[in-house]
């Protein structure tokens, strides 16, 4: 059984201690490939260079996470331009909106994200995109130009079922992370992942972000890892009445599908 965590931040300075271990526990739990986000200047070129280094198993995303909003610049615009030109590079982003955490103005989000999305309009790449608590803003800014953009994903999805039913009229692309496997603030999604096609179903850890908490027995650290992809799809398959080993088999095709993977 295979399966592609299309969401993960191997880049984050948690993993500098075991990075290869990482990647063989990954491996070891069906974990074969991985799609590493950029999601600021310098993971952008971090996530690159590792997805360089294991070529068929790595890949990466260039892009600037609305946290870094305010330091989108013109040579920032041009760089990403020329890390999208790089094979190893397969969607535009994480780009979106965050209206929860504010760390940067609304007003240079909203730039940000236009940018970005011009960005995937000119290269043909799919878009990785980022919301929470943006939701209509986001919408009026994506809906104008996703005629123009080959294909899109809402990663690590936690919104409600209307949420969810705008997405898929829009042929979204959805990304399914352990927030699914949090009773607290998740299970909301155990009632609705069913609704998502096979087609477009997706799956990521956001590590090291989003540890599930439904893991047993409870990991030590509260460090998140690829590895533990393999809950979210238990979670997944069991919300949607669907066996482990199809939801592994149809969430690798459409990871595959988007991005452009080899095996």
């Amino acid at each position: 059984m295979e399966l592609i965590d299309v969401g993960a931040n191997l880049a984050h300075d948690s993993f500098d201690d075991d990075r290869d271990a990482v990647l063989s526990r990954a491996a070891a739990a069906g974990v074969t490939r991985l799609v590493l986000t950029g999601s600021s200047i310098q993971s952008n070129q971090d996530a690159l260079l590792l997805a360089r280094s294991r070529p068929g198993q790595l890949w990466s995303t260039a892009g600037m996470h609305p946290h870094h909003a305010s330091e989108y610049t013109d040579e920032v615009h041009d760089a990403i331009r020329k890390m999208l030109a790089e094979d190893e590079v397969v969607a535009v982003g994480e780009c979106g909106l965050d209206y929860f955490r504010d760390f940067s103005p609304r007003d240079a989000q909203r730039e940000a994200f236009e940018r970005q999305l011009s960005l995937a309009t000119e290269s043909g790449l799919p878009v990785f995109l980022h919301q929470r608590d943006a939701h209509e803003e986001f919408l009026e800014i994506l809906k104008p130009v996703l005629p123009n953009i080959s294909k899109a994903v809402a990663h690590c999805f936690t919104g409600d079922e209307a949420q969810l039913r705008e997405y898929l009229d829009l042929d979204l692309y959805i990304g399914i992370t352990g927030w699914i496997c949090d009773e607290r603030r998740g299970s909301h999604l155990q009632d609705i992942v069913g609704l998502i096609p096979d087609e477009r179903l997706l799956l990521e850890t956001d590590a090291p972000y989003l540890l599930p908490r439904s893991l047993s027995p409870r990991p030590k650290s509260r460090r998140n890892e690829p590895a533990h992809l393999r809950e979210v799809l238990r979670v997944v398959a069991e919300s949607r009445g669907q066996s482990e080993e199809q939801v592994a088999a149809l969430t690798t095709r459409a990871a595959e599908s988007f991005f452009g993977l080899s095996d």
